[in-house]
């Protein structure tokens, strides 16, 4: 495989790579420095990429892998999603005040869900890969990733109700 073939192969997929890096990493430099070894990697075994049904699903594989390698070696043990993506409708900076103490909030939640929770709702809700894609990437059962997701959906929105209640208690 030529450069100019692996360029345009994995172009496409690199910003989702370094997403989920950044989710996993938190630190926007871990991220990008993550996702160009995986790129290297990648590079290295550019012979035998053809031979993947989905090279995409592949290289979010050795991404997350490789997130979590840099994880367990405690390299980055800040573990905190930031997540700015979020369009306010409203003009009111009230209302943006509190749409983002909300996504602080969630974010906060997020980031305490066990390590496979997180990675899942990175890949469904932020990413928006179908439940098969997910699958073959975390090489996980569906039926075990809709349960993993309901679980961490039934936590979040919990969590959000709690702190939901104790504002209008607190007024």
């Amino acid at each position: 495989m030529k450069q100019h073939t692996f360029i345009s192969l994995m172009k496409p997929v690199q910003d989702k790579m370094y997403r989920l890096a950044l989710r996993l990493l938190v630190s926007k430099e871990a991220a990008e420095d993550a996702t160009q070894e995986v790129m290297l990697k990648l590079w290295s075994r550019k012979e035998q990429l053809s031979s993947y049904n989905n090279v995409e699903a592949f290289a979010m594989t050795v991404t997350k892998n490789h997130c979590l390698d840099q994880l367990k070696l405690k390299q980055n043990n800040n573990l905190r999603i930031v997540h700015n993506n979020y369009e306010c409708g409203e003009s009111s900076l009230q209302h943006k005040v509190e749409v983002q103490d909300d996504l602080n909030w969630v974010q906060k939640i997020i980031a305490g869900l066990p390590e496979q929770q997180k990675i899942l709702i990175q890949l469904r809700e932020v990413e928006q890969y179908e439940y098969e894609e997910i699958a073959k990437m975390t090489q996980m059962n569906e039926t075990a990733i809709r349960v993993a997701l309901s679980r961490a959906r039934k936590k979040i929105r919990e969590e959000m109700t709690k702190r939901h209640r104790y504002g209008i208690t607190s007024n």
